[in-house]
């Protein structure tokens, strides 16, 4: 819960300083100058940019979050068997272990959406945040049927 609030509040102050910024544009392209209207289409593509990354991110995180939804009532989701230090961080060798099986069961079923679900949280629990970020998406993909490529 706490992760949805902190998404949700960065969103907020991200299309806040959106809209900030688009009305900094507009009002230089109302200036009308060759050079204030150039800064102006400028500064309008940076929100641009903003607003459809957070968009992608935002679909990204609901999808993923729906097929847990989905993995969590049919039984399938990955139990959490890490080591952890005093501290509470997951040890590095015991991720790693983890990673390992998740990696053969992936390389022996590789349509199945589930194992590559189940990847992407090893990938993640061993720090390797954009192998679990395209795994997730093979799974998503996979998920929903469409053609994934290698």
């Amino acid at each position: 819960m706490r992760a949805k609030i902190t998404y949700l509040v960065t969103a907020a102050v991200l299309v806040f300083y959106f809209a900030l910024v688009g009305t900094r544009g507009i009002m230089l392209i109302e200036h009308g100058t060759l050079l204030t209207v150039t800064f102006g289409v400028a500064v309008l593509i940076l929100p641009g940019i903003g607003i459809w990354f957070l968009w992608k991110n935002t679909q990204f995180v609901q999808r993923a979050n729906r097929l847990a939804a989905e993995l969590d009532a049919e039984g399938g989701l990955p139990a959490d068997e890490l080591a952890r230090t005093p501290s509470g961080r997951i040890d590095r060798n015991s991720a790693d272990a983890v990673f390992q099986r998740r990696k053969e069961e992936t390389e022996d079923t590789p349509d199945d959406w589930r194992c590559w679900f189940r990847l992407a949280v090893a990938y993640q629990d061993a720090r390797d945040t954009p192998r679990a970020r395209k795994a997730m998406q093979r799974a998503i993909a996979l998920h929903a049927g469409k053609p994934v490529i290698a």
